[in-house]
């Protein structure tokens, strides 16, 4: 055992911010419902994301509900405002539309396959808190984890072991699932966008630049699929 789940994160929405989970059902395409919704801009026929809006972030979406193979949860979005609306409402696709001066679709994919791009460059992204500490402790402040919107914060339990030590590993959490880790996240301006506010900080993407390569947190993919718990244990195979 090399460590242990911190956190767990899925965000129902490309780029809104998502919703902390107890548990989660770890499918082929990783955490369920993990950006199984977004928004299309038919300019372009792309996602719309953080890097075209960053007030994005700014809108909080849950699911509500049992999950299903077959349907989704109810899901619910919170705006900056305390305004709410259901996915599927008309009102929320206004508002983003004048929002961001864009023509946009909404889009919703299946429970049991969710596509790249809307899933990013690989099934889940993992972050590590002791890559978290000393990046804070360098750049003289806290940074919160959710800049870096990562499915799952683990804690690595012996201190000589860091990010780079489980490239091209596989690891097993709790009893049942098995992901490979493949390379590392290089980062983008998103990282920057305070996910409270929707305010930029470039200061951090140019930190992470200079004394990490670019490279924050760790891609993976999923080799068995099976439900995660907070506090699970971590093992290298």
């Amino acid at each position: 055992m090399i460590g242990n789940i911190q956190k767990i994160m899925r965000y129902p929405i490309k780029s809104f911010t998502g919703e902390s989970l107890e548990k989660a059902r770890i499918m082929s395409y990783g955490i369920y419902g993990d950006r199984s919704h977004a928004f299309i801009d038919r300019a372009n026929n792309k996602h719309l994301t953080i890097t075209q809006y960053p007030k994005m972030v700014t809108y909080k979406a849950g699911f509500s509900g049992e999950e299903s193979i077959e349907k989704y949860p109810n899901l619910t979005i919170t705006a900056n405002d305390g305004s709410e609306y259901i996915w599927g409402e008309t009102a929320l696709l206004e508002r983003l539309e004048q929002e961001t001066n864009r023509t946009l679709d909404s889009i919703a994919y299946a429970p049991t396959f969710v596509p790249f791009p809307a899933i990013e460059e690989d099934n889940l992204l993992l972050i590590s808190t002791k890559a978290l500490s000393e990046l804070s402790t360098s750049f003289g402040e806290s940074i919160d984890e959710r800049r870096f919107r990562g499915n799952i914060v683990y804690d690595l339990q012996e201190s000589d072991l860091n990010e780079q030590d489980l490239l091209g590993k596989q690891i097993k959490i709790g009893s049942d699932v098995i992901l490979e880790i493949n390379k590392f996240c290089e980062r983008c301006m998103i990282i920057t966008v305070d996910p409270e506010t929707g305010t930029r900080q470039p200061k951090l993407l140019k930190q992470i630049v200079k004394e990490r390569n670019n490279h924050f947190g760790l891609y993976a993919s999923v080799i068995k699929t099976g439900i995660i718990h907070i506090g699970d244990k971590i093992a290298i195979l």
